[in-house]
């Protein structure tokens, strides 16, 4: 009898491990941020917060809590209105801005990295969403949080974040601003409209912009045949409307002469991520299939564990 107690108790300590190791683990993934990063480098500046100016004072005192505001050393906070969207990326100058970002540069070489701190409330983009616009746009080398109290598509932080770096004299080119945010329009519609996984859209276009970088197309020719490429290499079939915008928007990038051969090195970043989180999703072999069979096994195998007990 006292080995089925001490194996009672084993299992026990089993469960409790695998859930406190869940929980831990997705905690880190989604609510990190920056804090690390927060010290300032007075070569680069200070840390950079925007506020949708939509807000209340109560959500604002919530939004500067989630983005651990009060424990960067030294911190520039200025709200993002609809005259800046419509500023920034010729938006709606009537939308209400809700999305807020905290921005920490870094130095050259460290790379583009984004935590999504309220994964539920931004439910359109995805962190490597943003880290494709941002490179379109010309925004390099930051760790930047994301966040918003309500449930928000999570395209007008983008504007946050160029509006950040304009106020602190980096001024970004206002073509590759819009055309960052139109790719962020393609890549919410394509996951929306032809009901494809986000990582999978993020992946399309970021191995796109690698091929671009690596053949460096002089002809929309060129640009649609890359394309085509890519779209057949993971076998994603779109409708000819959708496939169009894809060549009209590269093909919008090489007329700006967009290098993606200077970040290749964050391009190659984000397209090992989505790689690394699709095979730990299993998104390749169907994703809930795979949570089905593994909570159908773990329940078969406590059940078969405690026949064995008594028998």
């Amino acid at each position: 009898m006292k080995n089925n107690y001490i194996k009672i108790l084993a299992l026990f300590v089993l469960v409790i491990g695998l859930v406190t190791g869940f929980t831990m683990s997705s905690l880190a993934d989604d609510g990190g941020g920056a804090s690390d990063s927060d010290n300032v480098n007075e070569r680069i500046g200070s840390t950079i917060v925007t506020y949708g100016d939509a807000l209340s004072e109560a959500q604002r005192e919530e939004v500067r809590a989630l983005l651990r505001v009060d424990e960067a050393s030294e911190v520039e906070e200025y709200d993002v209105t609809g005259e800046d969207i419509a500023y920034y990326i010729d938006g709606n100058p009537n939308s209400n801005m809700y999305s807020s970002a905290k921005i920490v540069r870094q130095e050259e070489g460290n790379g583009l990295t984004i935590n999504i701190i309220t994964p539920s409330n931004i439910t359109d983009v995805t962190k490597e969403m943003y880290a494709n616009a941002m490179l379109t746009a010309g925004v390099e080398n930051a760790t930047v949080d994301v966040a918003s109290p309500v449930q928000v598509t999570g395209s007008s932080a983008l504007t946050g974040i160029y509006k950040a770096y304009d106020v602190e004299g980096e001024e970004l080119d206002k073509e590759r601003m819009e055309l960052a945010n139109d790719e962020l329009d393609v890549a919410t519609d394509l996951a929306e409209q032809e009901g494809m996984d986000q990582e999978k859209v993020s992946q399309l276009l970021t191995e796109i912009k690698q091929m671009i970088a690596e053949m460096d197309p002089v002809s929309r020719e060129e640009v649609e045949q890359i394309v085509q490429e890519q779209l057949d290499n993971l076998e994603i079939n779109l409708s000819e409307e959708d496939r169009q915008r894809l060549i009209d928007l590269f093909d919008r990038m090489r007329d700006l002469n967009i290098d993606f051969d200077q970040v290749r090195n964050q391009l190659d970043d984000i397209a090992n991520t989505i790689m690394d989180r699709a095979e730990e999703l299993g998104l390749d072999e169907g994703f809930w299939q795979n949570v089905a069979n593994f909570f159908s096994e773990m329940f078969q195998a406590i059940s078969n564990f405690f026949s064995g007990l008594f028998n």
